[in-house]
């Protein structure tokens, strides 16, 4: 029970970050796109930063996923809460990315 509740600690902490970690990048992928958008000559100066935005995006995106598959699963295993070895070396691989 108290392992659970760490859990549930850690992954909406995790969570949490992930949520700022968009919205910071969503903002800054937005100005790029704004300042590129005056002259397309300066696409060359932003482009591979705009990119590096987008995959940050996206592998949030897989972080949310793999926390919305770890806690069905902990909700959905045999009716505990109890979590594989595999499940939280995998949850605290995530969590340590986030941070």
């Amino acid at each position: 029970y108290v392992m659970s509740k760490k859990v549930d600690k850690y992954i909406e902490e995790a969570i949490t970050n992930i949520r700022g970690d968009r919205e910071l990048t969503k903002e800054l992928l937005t100005d790029a796109i704004n300042w590129v958008s005056k002259d397309e000559a300066r696409h060359k100066e932003v482009g591979v930063v705009m990119a590096k935005y987008v995959e940050t995006l996206q592998r949030s995106n897989e972080q949310i996923v793999k926390l919305a598959a770890l806690v069905h699963k902990k909700e959905t295993v045999n009716g505990s809460t109890a979590l594989s070895d595999d499940d939280k070396d995998s949850l605290f691989d995530l969590i340590k990315k986030v941070d």
